[in-house]
């Protein structure tokens, strides 16, 4: 198993992830999976993906000396494992075994991997929308390098694969728990503090909440339910805002949207499209800036329960018919669920003798041509 750095266009931005690679050294076949940090957390993580790829769990995995593994260095092979990987390694059953420090040659199949997966997949940068996105690619990047024949093999490496997972150690019926627990409270400004960063909550000032820290999230509960999950933010003193957990005060205080930080961060992160400023400017010029803007913040708090993408489709669709009504906006978002559902057709027997024919109003015509008529 290794690590590897790459470069990746996430939303349109370059930037550079972590990539965790776990290579079987009798099939050939490779599993990849990428980080924003290569940190404790994604290193269990990754392994438990890798199993799930594989279909099992191999005997022996051998290492580096990395940090979220090894605690200190001893004679020979022998290592200071750290208590959390030990109780991963007790969990999924498997034996660690490390390399020399500074003898790369000891893990060069792993080492030769990250070099062909390179070329072969890393080469354009890839595109994706998000990490998810993103770790989809490079697992379909897998499966399709389960064709290829490594040197004078005769088998394919999926091949391979299939023969070596009936002496794979079966899955366990659980996962490791991989999250970092700890607890906080909700300060002033509907946050929680998760290290040096705050994260925004949908609840009040004061409230104890369990904070559960992921390798790529960021989730808080109450009461046995999760009120928020953010994208875990690796750099220091930051404030990561979600502009749905403030809907219901700025309802109250409508000024304050136009410049409120969680907006700013909407926008950046491309969740406010250029249409829902179009149609709340509209608002404001037909109902004033307050009502307006409470009529747009309405809106917001449908789509948090219809979804988002109906919110822009029905802006969007009103826009094009010049229609500035927060109503009909309502309307077309949830105008599926309003279809009434059509009766089905009965036997009506013996009522059928009631059945009249339609009256006629041709003889109205009649009048038209009365000698009487002026």
């Amino acid at each position: 198993m290794d690590w590897y750095e790459a470069s990746v266009e996430l939303g349109g931005e370059l930037q550079r992830v972590q990539v965790f690679v776990m290579r079987s050294m009798a099939s050939g076949g490779a599993f990849h999976r990428a980080y924003p940090r290569a940190t404790q957390q994604a290193l269990l993580e990754g392994h438990e993906h890798a199993f799930d790829y594989f279909g099992g769990v191999f005997h022996r995995l051998r290492y580096d000396n990395l940090a979220g593994a090894v605690k200190k260095i001893l004679q020979g092979r022998e290592r200071e494992q750290t208590a959390r990987f030990i109780a991963f390694r007790s969990h999924w059953k498997f034996e660690a075994q490390f390399c020399t420090p500074g003898e790369a040659h000891e893990k060069g199949g792993v080492e030769g991997e990250v070099g062909y997966f390179r070329r072969n997949h890393w080469v354009p940068i890839p595109q994706a929308k998000d990490l998810e996105e993103l770790n989809r690619q490079l697992r379909a990047g897998c499966q399709h390098d389960q064709q290829r024949r490594i040197g004078d093999r005769s088998q394919s490496v999926g091949a391979g694969m299939e023969i070596e997972r009936d002496h794979l150690l079966p899955l366990a019926e659980e996962g490791f728990d991989l999250a970092e627990v700890s607890f906080g409270g909700v300060d002033g400004r509907g946050c929680v503090k998760v290290r040096t960063n705050s994260y925004s909550v949908p609840l009040r000032a004061g409230t104890r909440v369990q904070v559960k820290v992921l390798p790529a999230y960021v989730e808080i509960w109450h009461e046995g339910q999760r009120v928020a999950r953010h994208e875990r933010c690796y750099s220091h003193r930051q404030e990561i805002l979600d502009l749905e957990h403030y809907l219901e005060v700025l309802e109250r205080k409508p000024g304050a949207l136009a410049g409120s930080k969680p907006l700013e961060q909407w926008r950046r992160q491309g969740r406010w499209p250029a249409s829902y400023d179009r149609f709340w400017q509209q608002l404001i010029e037909r109902q004033g800036r307050q009502q307006g803007t409470r009529e747009m913040i309405e809106l917001l708090k449908l789509a948090s329960r219809e979804g988002y993408g109906r919110l822009e489709q029905a802006v969007s669709l009103a826009l094009s018919l010049e229609c500035w009504d927060a109503a009909a906006v309502r309307y077309l978002m949830v105008n599926d669920s309003l279809k009434a559902r059509q009766a089905d057709p009965v036997e009506v027997g013996v009522l059928a003798r009631y059945e009249r024919p339609l009256p006629e109003v041709v003889h109205y015509d009649e009048l038209l041509v009365w000698e009487g008529a002026s």
